[in-house]
């Protein structure tokens, strides 16, 4: 064995140990309540959402991420109604919507299109598509770099690379977007446990299928490649829409 191989996994024991026995301070609450959530792609700074059924009249909980705004009901008395009517206003106009069908316990997401002024069910399948193209392309960047840094060169070696990457990152963003609509507290643990199943299937496919370096070194490739990538995942997430 090299004397850079030996000095590869070193590195990978030191950072296991290191991660396994630092020290953190965690808290906990319950699961997420029932809630009711709207999309809204772009909203104007001064839209306002209010759901007003019946004798209810519940102000909206709005957040922000990237170009998207989250509208979410979190009242337990929401979940007893017959109908949704929400009132929804700008500076420049005002109109209701409602929606009809009765809510599910958990998942309920709607996405408001404001042009034709009414509330889709679910997410817009577009939106899905172009947040994964973004994550994967992301990743294939980030673990690119680390690959290159390693000392990667061939055509060949590159080629297992990207058709390796594309399989895992694709099956990876399939389990975080499985399931509907996920909080990013949540995801993240997605994330935590799709990055170990990803850990696993690089550490035996990329030694057997590149011979441009030793297998340690591509053990070592495996390990840095997703610890980077477990990182800059929760910074994705954080930055993207959920």
């Amino acid at each position: 064995m090299k004397k850079w191989d030996k000095t590869l996994l070193i590195i990978m024991l030191l950072c296991t140990l290191i991660i396994l026995n630092f020290p953190i301070k965690a808290t906990a609450n319950s699961a997420e309540p029932p809630a009711l959530i709207i999309l809204v792609n772009n909203p104007p700074k001064d839209l306002s959402i209010v759901l007003e059924s019946g004798t209810v009249s519940e102000n909206v909980r709005f957040s922000r991420r990237a170009w998207e705004g989250y509208y979410a009901f979190y009242s337990k008395e929401i979940r007893g109604l017959s109908k949704y009517k929400f009132k929804i206003s700008t500076a420049k106009e005002s109109f209701e919507c409602t929606i009809t069908e009765p809510l599910k316990e958990y998942d309920n997401v709607f996405t408001l299109d404001m042009a034709n002024k009414q509330l889709i069910p679910g997410k817009s399948k577009l939106r899905d598509i172009l947040l994964v193209v973004i994550r994967v392309i992301l990743t294939l960047i980030i673990e690119g770099i680390v690959f290159w840094l390693l000392g990667f060169r061939q055509k060949r070696s590159w080629i297992i690379f990207l058709f390796i990457n594309l399989f895992t990152q694709g099956a990876l963003n399939f389990w975080l977007n499985w399931g509907g609509f996920v909080i990013e507290s949540y995801l993240i643990i997605k994330l935590f446990i799709g990055e170990w199943f990803v850990f696993l299937f690089e550490v035996i496919a990329f030694p057997l299928l590149i011979k441009e370096r030793q297998k340690a070194t591509m053990v070592g490739y495996a390990f840095l490649a997703n610890l980077v990538s477990l990182f800059a995942g929760g910074v994705i997430i954080a930055a993207l829409p959920i």
